[in-house]
């Protein structure tokens, strides 16, 4: 399989995911022009955004279904809850809100061009990330995060899309003062061998682009 990503997107999750699957993959870089999708991505991603995963049916995009089809087909990673309904709705629950409105408060950032036309605007949507991001991250926090992992005991696919998330809360000003379950748990992932090797793919394609 090959994953389009972008180092420092949220292509990461997906790309610990293939690795701790321990899938045969490789990971390339999506072609950017002056920091914009290149219209030859377009061939790939009728999106323009990474992630994007092609595999022998065809090419997967959007971070949940990516992650859930590795869990899937690697069911021997236990990266989801396959044999538990419960468990496996509160995983997807979680991913989606970091998809929808986590990502999106994000993007609002230095995306703004997505929702509106005037340069004002622009900035009146940057100022208020900072704002909009704690909040999510509060939520998170004190409402979603069992500990040690999203899940509780259970290790699995959050856990890898909530880092790939939580690498931007510097980035965006959040306050972390008040995040200390969030920041523990993005330290011990970010300690874990595989998402080490995936960071170093990261530098790698960076320094190759």
């Amino acid at each position: 399989m090959i994953l389009y990503t972008v180092p420092g997107s949220c292509a990461f999750a997906s790309h610990i995911a293939l690795e701790m699957a321990g899938a045969d993959y490789e990971v390339r870089l999506a072609p950017r022009v002056k920091g914009r999708t290149a219209e030859s991505f377009f061939d790939i991603n009728p999106k323009g955004r990474v992630p994007a995963l092609v595999t022998p049916e065809g090419v997967l995009t959007e971070t949940p279904a990516i992650l859930s089809f590795i869990a899937q087909t690697y069911p021997q990673a236990k990266l989801a809850p396959m044999e538990n309904p419960w468990l496996f709705a509160r995983l997807q629950s979680f991913c989606a809100y970091l998809c929808a409105t986590v990502h999106v408060a994000h993007a609002h950032g230095h995306r703004g061009y997505r929702w509106a036309d005037e340069e004002s605007s622009f900035r009146d949507m940057s100022i208020k990330v900072p704002q909009t991001m704690g909040e999510c991250f509060g939520l998170i926090e004190q409402e979603m995060l069992e500990g040690p992992w999203v899940l509780g005991e259970t290790f699995t696919t959050c856990d890898i899309y909530l880092l790939a998330i939580a690498r931007w809360l510097e980035a965006d000003k959040v306050d972390t003062t008040g995040l200390t379950n969030v920041l523990d748990h993005r330290r011990r992932m970010l300690s874990l061998p595989q998402v080490r090797k995936a960071q170093a793919q990261e530098q790698e394609l960076l320094q190759a682009g």
